[in-house]
This record gives structure tokens, C-alpha cells and sequence, in this order.
């Protein structure tokens, strides 16, 4: 099956405790079908002190949301379904159905 987003796309996340909310993708698993999203579903990381980080404590961080979860947001700021079409240049490039502009 074929991903719909890549990292440094912006995209809308469609269900759970962070509807509605967009952000960009930082890094997708593939084989696992799920992204990492900058600000969306983040959760508390105990840590201990290490020559890292000697003070420890708790992090914030983003954990995984699954593709299934997230739409990508066009150029104009328009969540929509993801295309792909060859371009002038026979290339295969992603087009908003909604908009029916190119996602760069």
C-alpha cells in the first residue's frame, strides 16, 4: 500500500484527542503505517539522570499517530484526499482532489 504523506508535509489530524489540530510531519514509519506529527499527541517521558541530561525528569515529546488519522493540508491551507497524475514533465506528482493543485 502506498503512503499518502511525507515528511515535512502539513497535515490535519482527523480522530482522537487531538481532532482538528494541524502540525508537520517530522518522520514516517512505513511499516508501520504511522508519523510523527510536530505538537501532536505528546506524551511524558520519565528519564533518568545520565551524562546527556544530568538533571533527568520528565520530557515532552510527540509519540506515533497512525496515517489512517491524518489528511494533508494543500498550499491554500484546504484539507483534502490525495491524487497522483503525471505532470507536464512525466513526472508523477500528488495533486489535492479538492483543489486540484500540485502538493509540493
Amino acid at each position: 500500500m502506498k503512503i499518502h504523506i511525507k515528511k515535512g508535509d502539513t497535515v490535519k489530524v482527523l480522530s482522537g484527542e487531538d481532532k482538528g489540530r494541524t502540525g508537520k510531519v517530522l518522520k514516517v514509519e512505513v511499516s508501520k503505517y504511522r508519523a510523527f506529527v510536530e505538537g501532536v499527541n505528546m506524551v511524558s517521558k520519565h528519564s533518568k539522570p545520565s551524562a546527556k541530561n544530568p538533571q533527568g525528569g520528565i520530557i515532552k515529546k510527540e509519540a506515533s499517530v497512525h496515517i489512517s488519522n491524518l489528511m494533508v493540508v494543500d498550499a491554500k491551507g484546504v484539507a483534502s484526499r490525495i491524487g497522483r497524475r503525471l505532470n507536464d514533465k512525466n513526472k508523477l506528482v500528488r495533486y489535492s482532489k479538492k483543489t486540484g493543485e500540485e502538493i509540493k
